[in-house]
Formats: structure tokens, sequence, C-alpha cells
């Protein structure tokens, strides 16, 4: 029997530092104790056969040499991540591979993310590539922006390789490689808990409306002078004569200071400053990149009406989550309150659960797995 390798990667919550990873700026993810795990075993005759355990997911099969178009749905990732390692000079002779989420799909927390690392990093593992953790980040990142057409940046791919169990990562996207320092956190020691919202709203950054933003960020750095629009001086809306780039740079210069705002609440254990920060980040996205969504605003406001200290939506917007940091003994009255109001719109009912900051991706031992025939 062909050993198999299994790889657990965690999903990541972005505290704060939205739209910042592609601007230069600075980002304070969290990987948390929600995964997806991939399991590989090798196959010599060309194939890459995939199965999932999403809903109504079928088997797929393609090629080992699989090009963009060429495969759709819930597989592109992992068809994605085989044509990015060949791009990169990694071929594979084949390979089964068994895709299990407990992360919500399109909520936001890069279950894309996840699993294009774990495809990555069980096939790394697999043909013993070599590769180190920020290059099976460039391959994952290759996948979403060369293959599925989304074009992010790497504080996804970098959060949940580097996640550390009780620590948020201070991304900073500016340098290359993008330095990685682990934050240390304390609100639990404290009686908090980081609550997270899934509104079930649909959530895709291959729909267009997220490129459109970065390319608006482009063109704002580009009239500036500026390589990175995290580098503006405070003269830069002044400077700026269309309304649309005035704001989207408003929002990353506020955004910026906002983080490091965080950080330094963070290590001074401020929490309700910290949770005021985690609210004015959330009407930045919502008026000044218009990012967020009704479900989105909604879950915000009855976080807050729910006694929670700040709430924000996280990740890249359109729909998804949002979170919130909220004494556990409110958890329940947050739950209740954001279902009876999308209950009253007539929206499908969200989902609300706690979050841990978790250890990343990661080998794990399991002798004996079993792949789908």
């Amino acid at each position: 029997m062909t050993d198999v390798c299994r790889w657990d990667v965690p999903g990541r919550v972005n505290l704060i530092g939205e739209h910042l990873d592609y601007n230069g700026g600075p980002v304070l993810p969290l990987a948390i104790d929600r995964s997806v795990t991939v399991k590989a075993r090798s196959r010599d005759d060309g194939m890459v056969n995939v199965w999932s355990d999403l809903p109504g997911a079928a088997k797929v099969s393609f090629p080992v040499g699989v090009q963009p178009g060429e495969v759709d749905g819930w597989a592109t990732y992992v068809a994605g991540t085989v044509w990015s390692l060949a791009d990169r000079g990694h071929p594979i002779p084949g390979a089964d591979l068994v895709i299990e989420s407990r992360l919500p799909s399109g909520a936001g927390l890069s279950s894309s993310a996840a699993t294009t690392c774990g495809v990555a990093s069980a096939l790394n593992d697999l043909f013993g590539f070599g590769l180190d953790i920020t290059t099976i980040a460039l391959v994952a990142q290759g996948s979403e922006s060369g293959f599925v057409g989304a074009p992010v940046g790497l504080m996804d791919q970098l959060a949940v390789l580097h996640g550390s169990a009780d620590h948020a990562l201070l991304i900073d996207t500016a340098v290359t490689p993008h330095t990685v320092t682990p934050v240390a956190l304390g609100w639990e020691a404290d009686g908090l808990v980081l609550a997270v919202i899934a509104t079930g709203a649909h959530h895709s950054l291959a729909d267009g409306e997220y490129a459109a933003r970065r390319e608006e960020c482009e063109r704002a750095a580009a009239e500036l002078g500026l390589e990175w629009l995290a580098q503006a001086g405070l003269d830069a809306t002044v400077r700026l004569e269309d309304e649309t780039l005035k704001a989207r740079t408003r929002h990353v210069l506020t955004e910026t200071a906002r983080v490091r705002g965080a950080v330094n609440a963070i290590s001074r254990r401020a929490w309700e400053q910290l949770g005021t920060i985690l609210t004015a980040s959330h009407a930045s996205l919502r008026d000044d990149f218009q990012v967020s969504c009704p479900e989105l605003d909604v879950a915000v406001e009855a976080a807050l009406e729910a006694g929670a200290l700040g709430a924000r939506m996280t990740g890249g917007g359109f729909g998804g989550s949002a979170i919130a940091l909220v004494a556990p003994e409110q958890v329940q009255a947050l739950r209740e309150r954001v279902e009876a109001r999308y209950e009253a719109r007539q929206w499908g009912r969200p989902e609300v659960f706690v979050v841990h900051a978790a250890d990343g991706a990661h080998r794990v031992p399991d002798p004996g797995v079993k792949l789908g025939g």
C-alpha cells in the first residue's frame, strides 16, 4: 500500500488590516481552531483524483498537466495548486487527494488558502520537493491568482502556515519576503473570547469586486507616485481628485493606523480600546472601501447591541463573516440577537461560534488512513 500523507491546515480570521496585504500595509491575522485536512497518496499514471466531503461534491479527475479553465467548481483550487507547483518547476507524477473541511465554505475564513496550502504541503511532503514555508505560500497564492482568477495577496497563506496557538501574526507586506512576527493574545485570560458570525451571505473573491478594489488602489498609488498605497502621507486624499480613489486611500491610511493601534492595545491588554478600533475598521470598510453588505452590517450592529466590545467584518467582504470581541456569557445573547435580526429580514440563519488562535499547517500521523476509491 502506498504511504499516505495527512496535513491539517487551519482557517484564519483577520483581526484587523483588511485589504492591506496588496497595498504594502501591516495585517494582523490569526489561525483558528477550525481546519481543512488533506490526505495525499502518490500515483504514477499522470492523473490526479480528488474527493471532498463538501455537500454534493463528486469525485473529480484531471491530468497533471492541467491548465487554467480546464477544471471548475470546488476542485479548481486543487487543480490550481498542481498547476502552480508545475509552473514553479515541481511537476508531480500523479496523486489521489481527499479534502475534508471543518470550515464553512465562502465564510471569509480562508477555506481556499487552507485548501491550497494543504494540497501544496501534502504534495511537497509526498514527493520530497523540499519547499520552505514561503515557497509553499507562493505556490498556494499562484493557484488562486493564476488559475482560479482571484488576485489575492499573501496574508491568508502566511497566516494558515505560520499560525501559533494563543498568538496573532503581525505581517509586514511592504517587504519581500514578508516578515511574520507573533503577537501574544491575552483576552481569554482576561475573560473575553472572539466570536465569529458566519452570515451565510455569498462570499467570492473571484467575481470581480475584489479585483476592482485592488485596481483602484493601484491607480491611486500610481497617481501619488508610490509603490504601495500604504506609504501615502496624510495629504494623499487632498492630492487625489477622484472621489472613489480618495475614499479607497482614506481606508488604507486609517486601517494602517488601526493595525498599529490594535497591536499597542493588545500589548497593554486595553480590550475596550481594541474593541473601538475593530468597530472603526468596519465603518471604514463599509463607507470608504465599500466591501460590506447588509448581512455583515446587521451582524456587527447586533453584536454591539448584545454587549460586544467591538465588531467588524473579516475577510475580503461582500459576504462571509463578522467577528466580535465579547465575554463568553454574552455569546448566547449575541447569537439570539443576530438570529432574530436575520429572521425578521427573512435571511437564512447565521452560524455563531467561538474561535481560538491555533497552530499553523502541520503533518498529522495517521496510520491506516484510507482514500476514496
